[in-house]
């Protein structure tokens, strides 16, 4: 599950992510963790996505920081 949100504290446009009971944060404009970690292969799946819909990603950043219902990304299969 990946999601956004921020509570102010954040600027830096960013997602987070979960699977299982580990969960990290990543950065929309590189992929690099900023905090947590994830299991090898999910944080290569998370990273490969986030290069994929960057463009979409910053979108829905922007949408989410002013309030607003991002669109939904399709994930990778």
């Amino acid at each position: 599950m990946m999601y956004f949100y921020d509570t102010g504290k954040h600027n830096l446009p960013h997602l987070h992510a979960e699977y299982q009971d580990d969960e990290a944060v990543f950065s929309i404009l590189d992929g690099e963790i900023i905090s947590g970690s994830l299991p090898r292969k999910q944080r290569r799946l998370v990273q490969a996505w986030i290069e994929l819909y960057q463009e979409s990603l910053m979108v829905d950043w922007k949408l989410a920081v002013s309030g607003r219902e991002p669109f939904r990304i399709e994930p990778l299969k």
